[in-house]
């Protein structure tokens, strides 16, 4: 990312919208704000393939595995606003498995890019599967999105959830209830 561009875009504006970005409390603004995209949009600089290279492993397991309450932020590509919530990775392996902190670390790697959630959805699920080869895998992200809360239809309590299920999750409906069921599970 370009800093100056970026620093100078804000500094813009904030003349754009009626305020002077010399008073006190905003002249540091444009080099914070700056400081924050380049922190929250991280993304971009990051491969699912690089990210997961070193964390494969030859294990003889073929049960579900289930990574649930995944924690995370993003931007809102159209409104360049927040969303976040929680996201829900489980796949059934067909020769490997990952390392426990690579599914978080793959849904931030998309979660961190200008984004709509739906795309994000497929993203992480698309890459996992890359990168698993599994029987099967399935994805569940709950988004609260503040594009929704604070303009436009302003519901404060709606969520969106997307999900993108691949292989046994797509094709075996016990497979995909397992899913369902054990996100029921007690926190």
């Amino acid at each position: 990312m370009n800093h100056d561009d970026l620093e100078q875009a804000i500094h813009t504006l904030l003349q754009a919208i009626g305020e002077n970005p010399h008073r006190p409390g905003l002249r540091r603004t444009p080099t914070r704000v700056a400081q924050m995209f380049t922190e929250i949009l991280d993304g971009y600089d990051l491969d699912a393939a690089e990210l997961t290279a070193e964390s494969l492993f030859d294990v003889a397991y073929d049960e579900m595995i289930l990574v649930k309450d995944i924690q995370f932020f993003s931007m809102c590509e159209h409104h360049l606003l927040p969303f976040f919530g929680r996201a829900h990775v489980a796949y059934v392996p067909q020769d490997k498995i990952i390392g426990l902190s690579k599914i978080p670390r793959t849904v931030d790697m998309f979660a961190h890019r200008l984004q709509v959630q739906e795309r994000m959805t497929q993203q992480i699920a698309y890459a996992l599967a890359d990168v698993l080869s599994p029987q099967g895998l399935g994805v569940i992200v709950e988004g609260t999105h503040l594009c929704a809360m604070m303009r436009g239809v302003k519901k404060e309590q709606a969520r969106l959830v997307t999900s993108a299920m691949l292989g046994s999750f797509k094709s075996n409906p016990a497979t995909r209830q397992e899913f369902l069921d054990l996100l029921k599970l007690p926190q």
